[in-house]
């Protein structure tokens, strides 16, 4: 399929309550379906807009919040080192689960499309498996998300033991070398999504954390590139389903 060239790009707010929820969206012209993007501890960065970019370029308007608006208006953290790091870190450890669902749950109203799919990445991919157990969430991809097994934002029981609650389509992507995310850790989500009868698809890639993004030392080209593939695949799939 050949890319769209044209997409129109800006900021917007997203209302939840008194909040306002900053968000990168990219709008291609006539659009086939509706993805959100969440991020990694370092925010709305530069890398994470090309991916909102990518793919509304493939065809879908794709939205990107900050799901740390509370603490951290504007989070983009570029540089990659150990104090964005840690000050990424510090932000993400004050959200709660509540909260991810609450600003998920008015993301998803805000677009206005009957059902939409989410991506997410380290952090934002254990914000994206909580989001996979809001209604019209029919597709989540999960990029290295971590501490899925050991504990839910906010405290309280790990959010793999919620994992019945997810009714749409499920993609894993793991590196076999990652140093944040056990390989043991892994297996116990692929676990818990096949008892709970979850269709599901776990990819593991002999690569390392972060692999998917370009801006890290940690990128791996060849992981990267099928699991792009396996992520289009799986939106398409999800639209195909009607």
């Amino acid at each position: 399929m050949q890319c769209i060239s044209k997409i129109e790009t800006k900021k917007v707010l997203v209302q939840n309550g008194d909040l306002s929820i900053e968000c990168y969206l990219a709008t291609p012209e006539d659009p086939k379906g509706a993805v959100i993007v969440l991020h990694e501890v370092f925010g709305v960065n530069a890398q994470l807009r090309s991916v909102v970019d990518r793919l509304a370029r493939e065809g879908y308007v794709t939205i990107a919040p900050n799901m740390v608006q509370r603490s951290a208006p504007r989070l983009a953290l570029d540089q990659y080192d150990a104090s964005e790091l840690a000050l990424g870190r510090s932000h993400k450890d004050l959200m709660t689960a509540a909260q991810i669902a609450s600003d998920l749950t008015a993301v998803i109203k805000a677009l206005e499309w009957e059902k939409v799919a989410l991506v997410g990445f380290c952090f934002g991919g254990h914000v994206a498996y909580l989001g996979a157990m809001l209604p019209r969430v029919a597709a989540t991809a999960v990029f290295y998300g971590s501490g899925i097994g050991i504990m839910t934002p906010g405290g309280g029981a790990a959010t793999i033991a919620r994992t019945a609650e997810i009714t749409g389509r499920m993609l894993m992507l793991y590196g076999l070398r990652d140093d944040i995310i056990p390989n043991e850790q892994a297996d116990a989500v692929e676990a818990a999504l096949v008892q709970s009868g979850v269709r599901h698809e776990v990819v593991r890639y002999d690569a390392g954390h972060g692999f998917f993004c370009d801006a890290r030392e940690s990128f791996d080209p060849i992981a990267a590139a099928d699991a792009w593939e396996r992520l289009l695949g799986l939106l398409q799939e999800t639209n195909q389903d009607g």
